[in-house]
């Protein structure tokens, strides 16, 4: 009787050590979005009914100058096309989620909340598929996973600067991501990090870039 109180007491530490680590997880909403009062993030909006489009609008949060701007629709993508893109996305977005300890998202019906950068990441999907042919998707979404983070943000400071509102499709950079992204002679410039290294090896051009941190820009 008292050797297995003895036990119990000793295991009592081991249990309480394991509190401080659970609390240490940051709370987030949806993908990465901090629980925090107003951020700026974005918010991808699935209908419930299955035909219906899916819209992407940007939340300034505080940084907006005033609540008439406070929002910015960035695109509206038929359900055809956001079903065969929405897979491979929520799995890349997991894994730097993951990769930063913090916890994953599921895409569901109703308002989804994405991280700032990851948003912008995901516009530059969005909008290179917005009216490519289906069958070029695939593509698409190869050349997008091939890409940097920074090199997808520096890709939606261009397009949103002159082009990045819900009717900007057909002009500009929306057009040229569509091109850039969805034409089969592009995935070899944008092919996967393992095999473009190996070809810049073969050529004696120097190696890998810095890559910055998922939550790193904090100017951008």
């Amino acid at each position: 009787m008292t050797k297995a109180r003895i036990t119990r007491a000793a295991a009592a530490p081991d249990a309480n050590a394991a509190a401080p680590a659970a609390a240490d997880v940051r709370p987030t909403l949806g993908f990465g979005v901090p629980a925090t009062s107003d951020p700026h993030h974005f918010k991808v909006i699935v209908p419930r009914s299955n035909t219906a489009p899916v819209q992407v609008s940007e939340y300034l949060g505080l940084q907006a100058l005033s609540s008439e701007h406070s929002v910015i629709d960035r695109c509206v993508l038929d359900r055809a096309r956001w079903t065969a893109i929405r897979a491979e996305v929520q799995r890349a977005f997991n894994a730097r989620l993951s990769a930063h300890d913090l916890r994953p998202g599921a895409w569901k019906t109703g308002d989804n909340p994405v991280d700032r950068l990851l948003g912008r990441e995901l516009c530059v999907l969005v909008w290179a598929v917005e009216q490519m042919e289906m069958e070029k998707i695939p593509v698409a979404v190869r050349n997008w996973l091939a890409l940097r983070p920074e090199e997808r943000w520096w890709l939606f400071g261009m397009t949103a600067m002159s082009t990045g509102g819900i009717g900007d499709g057909c002009k500009g950079w929306r057009l040229a991501l569509r091109h850039a992204l969805g034409d089969v002679a592009q995935s070899e410039l944008l092919s996967p990090r393992s095999r473009r290294g190996a070809a810049a090896s073969a050529s004696g051009i120097a190696g890998e870039r810095p890559t910055l941190d998922l939550f790193g820009d904090g100017t951008a």
